[in-house]
Parts: structure tokens; sequence; C-alpha cells
């Protein structure tokens, strides 16, 4: 029998307590103690793994990396990605012998750690990246710094040189703990075998509630002593997250959005997989919802209540109803300077209180959307009054669709990105996985796609960090298998990563990526631009990345007219492996 998790709060369906297979639960069922949906909840371990390492007479069968990886498995760890090497082969090789993990062996450290961040913020739940001392360690930075930046729970293991060898300075030997100390929210060196069972789950715990990079280090000689103990369980180790403000809170909450004659509601990232009861607010009320570029898709972009991102990047229509408004419903938001959030008289709901009144006074409520919204559309009063702002709003979103569709013009070369984008948009299934990478095609996809409230998106948010694309999708293919996966990245960002895609072969995964290749650093050169410098050090030389994915093994489909696009995109979704469609886009913008 089976455990699984809420993401949200953290209550276990235990099938064995409850009598009734999660799989055989309604779709609409919801978690009971803090509401969250089904598809919050991810798998632990089986009911039967909570016992001993190894027979008590065969002490020497395991070894400090076994109890390790029990421990992660117990804990619901389902993946670790990363290289072996010297310094690691004791933790990898407990992992090849363990059944309950999958280890995917990645080209770069970068790769493993974006992997692990991406896999945090999809599902809720941990991943791992696992590599050597010294060179290992330090490439892990970067996605794990995306991670922490995007409050993603990771953990991160390290190898490092044996305990006797530590301070005079040998081989790949750093101090790695200084290193990661800036990064990780839990920071250890497993100096003993005693210390096992209680650093893992300390640094898992620590992960999960305060949603960032755990990390520990393990020196070559302790991962292979002997060693036996009693896996600890989840269950009686791990906080109920079901935070919920006091009654009084929410009613004074709701009398400000009862007293605004124009609410429009924001919603961001921490809002995912609440787009319903969203909806529920915004209908007994009246208000339009704008959401964040992390946000995006939270509501379905084509819902009458949606009238698109608001920020650098967004809609006219956004932008227009939250300059017009008289209160703003912000949830789930960090206030990013991107997302250019206005001071007004605001009520803010987040499950983080360091997030709440950052940049100035609201009347916060700190919570849990699932049991904040409900509660305060109960207490809010219907105004159907308001309902000419909802009106107004489908009006300036009308106008927004038809400035967008015009610039989507299918005759110009090389093809334009807005083309590009409107043609991924009539193609690309409703139930797809959608990761981006960061650059100039980023912005297309958040001003020009219009997403399902049924796909999914991932980006690297506040580290903005170019190769990031390609590892979202990765993790993403193994977290929906079944799912389409679709990775739209630049040249630029995508080269960055590129000898990753022969490990998306190795695994058979079946990502669909879509390179807008204008042999530039797009969006740098606009910024040159807008700075009034001139064009520099921007132009790049690329292989041919169609003719580099047969060669990995994979499908390479090039595009240089717009009329091949159609097809392209066609044949590029019916393949069943991993496929690169090279499109000859345009640094320019469209003229």
């Amino acid at each position: 029998m089976a455990r699984y998790r809420c993401t949200v709060c953290n209550f276990v369906y235990d099938e064995e307590k409850e009598g009734k297979k999660f799989s055989e639960l309604p779709g609409d069922w919801k978690c009971p103690v803090c509401g969250a949906p089904k598809s919050a909840f991810v798998p632990l371990s089986e009911t039967s793994m909570v016992t001993e390492a190894a027979p008590a007479a065969k002490p020497a069968e395991t070894t400090v990396s076994d109890v390790l990886v029990q421990q992660m498995a117990e804990w619901g760890v389902r993946f670790v990605f990363g290289m072996p090497g010297t310094s690691s082969l004791g933790v990898v090789n407990a992992i090849r012998k363990n059944p309950n993990i999958h280890y995917i062996q990645v080209r770069h450290e970068q790769v493993a750690s974006f992997m692990a961040s991406a896999y945090g913020k999809i599902t809720g739940h941990i991943a791992a990246c696992l590599t050597i001392a010294g060179p290992g360690a330090t490439n892990l930075a970067t996605g794990l710094y995306d991670a922490k930046l995007d409050h993603s729970p990771v953990l991160a293991l390290t190898g490092l040189v044996e305990r006797q060898l530590m301070g005079p300075g040998i081989i790949q030997e750093i101090d790695q703990h200084s290193f990661f100390e800036p990064i990780c929210v839990y920071n250890k060196t497993l100096m003993s075998q005693e210390q096992t069972t209680t650093l893992m789950t300390l640094a898992m715990k620590h992960a999960l509630v305060e949603r960032g990079v755990s990390h520990i280090a393990i020196p070559n000689d302790v991962q292979k002593l002997p060693y036996s103990a009693k896996i600890l369980p989840f269950e009686g180790r791990m906080p109920n997250l079901a935070i919920s403000p006091s009654e009084v809170l929410i009613k004074k909450a709701a009398s400000l959005i009862d007293s605004a004659s124009r609410p429009v509601i924001i919603a961001g990232f921490g809002a995912m997989g609440h787009g319903t009861e969203l909806l529920a607010l915004a209908q007994k009320i009246s208000a339009p919802i704008a959401t964040t570029f992390k946000g995006k898709g939270v509501v379905d972009e084509y819902s009458d209540f949606n009238v698109g991102i608001h920020g650098s990047i967004g809609s006219t229509s956004a932008a227009k109803v939250v300059h017009d408004s008289d209160l703003l419903i912000v949830v789930g938001s960090s206030y990013s300077n991107l997302t250019n959030i206005p001071e007004k008289p605001t009520v803010q709901i987040d499950l983080n209180p360091m997030m709440i009144a950052k940049t100035f006074p609201v009347e916060g409520l700190w919570g849990n959307c699932a049991e904040v919204l409900p509660k305060l559309t109960e207490f809010a009063q219907e105004r159907t009054e308001r309902r000419k702002n909802l009106e107004e709003a489908q009006v300036l979103k009308a106008k927004w669709l038809k400035l967008i569709d015009s610039e989507a013009d299918a005759t110009k070369t090389p093809l334009r990105p807005p083309y590009i984008m409107k043609v991924l948009n009539s193609s690309i299934s409703p139930e797809a996985v959608i990761a981006t990478d960061v650059g100039e095609h980023c912005w297309w996809f958040g001003r020009n796609f219009l997403m399902r409230d049924t796909q999914k998106f991932i980006l690297s948010g506040y580290l903005a960090s170019m190769a990031s694309g390609l590892p979202a999708s990765m993790a993403a293919a193994l977290v929906y298998p079944k799912r389409q996966n679709i990775c739209i990245v630049g040249d630029g960002g995508f080269s960055m990563v590129l000898g990753d895609f022969e490990t998306v072969v190795k695994y058979e995964m079946p990502i669909k990526v879509f390179v807008f290749n204008n042999k530039q650093l797009g969006m740098i050169q606009q910024e040159q631009k807008m700075e009034g410098y001139p064009l520099w050090a921007t132009d790049l030389c690329n292989c041919d990345f169609a003719g580099f994915a047969g060669n990995c093994g994979g499908v390479g489909i090039p595009v240089s007219e717009p009329g091949e696009l159609p097809d392209a995109v066609t044949k590029a979704l019916s393949q069943d492996g991993p496929v690169i469609v090279d499109i000859n886009t345009d640094p320019r913008r469209f003229v």
C-alpha cells in the first residue's frame, strides 16, 4: 500500500489506513485538512519501507550510503540527477541498489541542479542532485540559486575528500561548507555513521518547510562505512501547514472588498493550482483577474475574467484595469520589479509571511490559497453593479487580442516571433507542460501565447537564468511522461546546455524543443539599443541544430520559410521521441 503527501499542508494519505487506493479517489477529491486538490499530492514510500536498513546478523551488508539513500526514499525522493565521480561513488552505488530511486546521469552538473529546481517547482516535492567534491560541487551553484530564489525544495548531495585528508589542500578539496552556506536553508557535513538518518531527515524537512535548498556533503570514507539503522518515518516529523488567518481578519479583508468600486485580482505563482477558487471569488465580486508572468495560466487565459499578464511584458488590458482599480487583491505574488504592482489599497494573501507587505502596507492574510480564498469568497458580498467593470475589461482584452493577432504576419522572412507563437498556440496540446528558457523568446511567449489552465508553465523566475529551459523540460518529462512536453528556447541559452540533448535521447524523453534561432543574443541586443549602446558582442555562430538532433539519435526539423512552420510543428508533435525544430527567426522585433 502506498502513501501520498499533500504538498500544501503535509497531510499524508495512507492507503492502508484509509482502506482505499489513492488512484480510486474521485478527480474532485480534496485534501481533508487544507482543501488542496488531488493534483497537489505526491507519492511517498510504500508503507512497508519503515524497517531496519539491514538484518542485525549481517550489519556489514549495508553502508552509510545505503541507509542515507533509503532514508531519502522513505521521504518520497524518487529521482537523483547527477554525474558519478571518485568522491561520490559510494552514494551512487547505493542508489543503484535501491529500487525506489531513479538515477538520471547528465552531461553537466548545472543541468542536474536546474532539473532538481524545476522538479520542485512542478511538484512541490524534493528531487536530489548529486556530484563530486570540488568542481562538481561548484557546477551545481547556478541551478541551486535558481531554486533558492524561486523557493523550490531541493536536496543537494556532494562527495567530499576523506576526513583524514581534509585541510592540507589535496586535489578537488575546497571549502564546500562555506561555498554552499549562502545558497542553503540547511548545510551540513556528515562526519559519522550515527548522524546519517538524523541529518538526512533534517535536510529534507528544512527543504520542504522553508522551500529552499538543503545540502549534505559526505566524505568519501564515510560513504563506505558499514552501518545499519532504523529509517525515520515521514509521519510525526513534519508540521501541518494548513495555515489560515482568523475569521476576524478575513471578514475585515472582505469588508474592504465590499467597499471597493473597481477591485482587481492579481494572481502570482503562489496561486498555482487554485484557479477554481480564484474564479469563484472573481465571479462573486465581479472582478477581472490579471496574473504575473510566473502566474501565467493559473486561470485560463481564454477566460472572460482573465485580462492577461501585468508588468513590463504584459498586456495593455491588464495594465489599464489595474491602473483604474481602487483595490487590489494580490494572491501569491512576490512583487518583483518586472510585475510592477502599484501602491494601492491592497488585500494580500500569501503563504510566506515575509512576502506580505513587502513593498508597502497592505491588509495581509497569511495562509494557504486553498483555505483563504473560499473563506474570503464566503464573506465577501455579491456586487452585481460591478459587472460593467468586467464588460469594460472584456472590451480592452478583445482589443489586445486583436493587436497581437495582427502582429502575427505569416508572410515575412525570417519568421517573426509573433507568428511562431500563433502557430504554437494553435498546435500545442491543452494538457502540455511548457518550459521556456530566458531570452527574447521568453518575452514573446509571455506576451503572445495564451495558456490554458490545464497546461503547466516552468520558468527561471527571479534568477532569470539562461540554460534553464531544457533541464526544466527534462524534469517535466519524468514527472509527466504521458503529457506533451514543450521546450521553447533561444539559440543562446540552448547552446549552453546543448550536450544534454544527448541525455534526452538516452532516456527517451519525448521533449519537443523549438529553437528561436536568430543568431543573436536577442534580449541583450534590445537592451543595448534601449541604453544607447552600439550593438556589439551579441552575434552568435551556431551549429546546425536540426543536424545535431539527428546526430544524437533524435529528430531534427529545420524551418526557414513561414509556410514551412505549421507542417514542421505538426510533424514534431507527432513524433514519439525527442525533436529539435530549428526555426530561422528574426533578431529584429517586427518590421
